[in-house]
């Protein structure tokens, strides 16, 4: 098997996802553009997106990342809108969108139609978390999108066997469906359960970070792969897990939490990357496949079915968002600032991505003896329904935002929060010190007494500072020049460290050693500004 293209893939969409950092442009539509252009470059070989692997291997760790990073508080308090758009919206998405696709498109019979209307129901959860990431957008409208994005796949995934069966003629009922999801969704949030306390059991009594790690990256597939062997929601599974333990995650020693966090990071950042470059990389599989729906007629209904998706979405996202509000009271008590301009941005961030598609390349040419009606063509919408929703959905958001004047996080209020929340733990600690030291058996010097002092004092100051006055003229806080001066004497130290072992008064074993103590110090000290 040859590895090249693989590592091509990886190599070129990191490189493409790190110079997305330096424009103003998302990196999932960066990517796409590249994958796009690529396609055609000579030499590219040809990438086809299999479903084996991206729903049991891709999707697992990027939902298991994204549902960590997220609040479990803040989703339980903004329960009702994200069930509606994550559960509500998707099935009516799938209604709605299939039968106004049967109408506008002859070719497709309502069965396949519904089939298409399930396929590109869930916007998609990189694209959605990256880009509001980027955008800074209030915490309430991240908290929604976020959660979506967690549990729409696995209604879509759910509805879409359905559809399935129903279109290659498996007789499935109403009722037969209704069952089939409520299984698919009840059991995967069963296995969560089940799995979530004996996992974070494990992560805390296992003493080397090293195999803490190694768990945590197996977590998302053990998950995944539990839920799926009993015809349960994989997706579920993985959520309920990741939002048990990251709620939890303090309980996990600090070693494991930095190591975690930097492999997490890593592995979502290939993984986003790749994604997005091989939906753009799939274009002429696609297209080769068409076949008779050439020509300004399947443009045509590329461009009906985008429309009818955007559409779509509106006409849910606004009566979700303000019919409880007039039936309810105490909803409207306790949302009193919504307003029409939140449904128009949640309205308008419906990305579709990798899920939709990977969801079209898994129907099957036949089943049971009988052929899937249209399935070229049905993979032909998909695919032009994600690049447009990523691309114009996506490259709009921003001035959208900007021209209704959304207001973004209000990083003053968050970072007064975060002095306010040093101060009282400051406070706690300088008096468990006092008495710690009070006791002869705790007896230290007086310099190494007041150097955990004065530690104290440097991380409840150091917020505080983040508030205050400038220097006029470096532009700095006074917390911004104690850890450039920090790192430039660190930096000092660690020249000499190399110096000393060039000469060979040192070996590289110690070298190791001082410069991960080193390492250690340059972190502690740049913790605000990397956090």
């Amino acid at each position: 098997m040859d590895a090249l293209p693989l590592v091509a893939l990886v190599a070129g969409s990191a490189a493409v996802a790190g110079a997305a950092r330096r424009t103003p442009v998302p990196a999932p539509l960066l990517l796409v553009a590249a994958g796009l252009a690529a396609a055609y470059l000579p030499g590219v070989p040809e990438y086809t997106l299999d479903p084996d692997v991206v729903l049991p291997l891709v999707l697992p760790p990027l939902l298991y990342t994204a549902a960590v990073d997220s609040s479990y508080l803040d989703l339980r308090a903004n329960l009702r809108p994200v069930a509606l758009l994550s559960v509500g919206y998707v099935l009516f998405a799938t209604l709605a969108v299939g039968w106004l696709v049967y109408l506008v498109v002859p070719e497709l019979p309502l069965t396949a139609a519904l089939v298409l209307g399930a396929v590109v129901a869930p916007p998609d959860a990189v694209a959605a978390t990256a880009i509001a990431r980027r955008l800074g957008l209030p915490g309430r409208i991240t908290t929604v999108l976020q959660g979506e994005s967690l549990v729409n796949d696995a209604t879509a995934i759910t509805a879409y066997k359905v559809a399935l069966a129903a279109a290659v003629g498996e007789g499935v009922s109403w009722a037969g469906g209704v069952a089939e999801f409520a299984l698919a969704s009840v059991g995967g949030i069963v296995v969560g359960l089940v799995l979530m306390v004996p996992l974070h059991w494990l992560r805390t009594h296992l003493r080397e970070a090293l195999l803490q790690n190694t768990l945590s990256l197996l977590i998302p597939f053990i998950a995944y792969a539990a839920a799926e062997r009993v015809h349960a929601s994989g997706v579920l599974a993985v959520v309920v897990v990741a939002l048990y333990l990251g709620h939890r995650n303090w309980q996990v020693d600090f070693a494991t939490r930095l190591q975690e966090e930097a492999v997490r990071k890593m592995v979502s950042f290939i993984l986003e990357s790749a994604v997005f470059a091989l939906i753009g990389l799939q274009l002429p599989f696609v297209l080769r496949g068409l076949g008779a729906y050439g020509g300004w007629e399947a443009a045509w209904y590329a461009l009906a079915v985008f429309a009818v998706v955007v559409a779509m979405r509106f006409v849910w996202v606004f009566p979700a968002t303000f019919l409880p509000r007039m039936l309810s009271s105490r909803i409207r008590a306790r949302e009193p600032d919504t307003n029409w301009t939140a449904p128009v941005v949640v309205g308008w961030a419906g990305m579709r991505g990798v899920v939709s598609l990977a969801i079209a390349f898994s129907i099957p040419l036949t089943s049971h003896g009988k052929d899937f009606p249209a399935r070229n063509l049905v993979l032909f919408l998909t695919f032009t329904t994600v690049i447009a929703t990523l691309v114009v959905q996506g490259l709009s958001l921003p001035p959208l935002i900007r021209l209704l004047r959304i207001p973004g996080r209000d990083t003053h209020a968050e970072t007064l929060a975060e002095a306010q929340a040093q101060n009282e733990a400051s406070h706690a600690s300088e008096e468990l010190l006092d008495r710690l030291l009070t006791d002869e058996s705790n007896a230290l010097p007086q310099p190494l007494a007041d150097r955990l002092r004065a530690v104290l004092e440097r991380r409840r100051n150091a917020v505080w500072e983040r508030l205050g006055t400038v220097n006029e003229m470096t532009g700095e806080t006074a917390d911004d020049t104690y850890r450039r001066l920090a790192r430039s004497v660190i930096e000092a130290e660690r020249t000499v460290f190399v110096e000393l072992r060039d000469r060979r008064r040192i070996d590289d074993e110690l070298l190791r050693t001082l410069l991960r103590r080193l390492d250690l110090e340059e972190a502690a000290a740049y913790r605000e500004e990397t956090g």
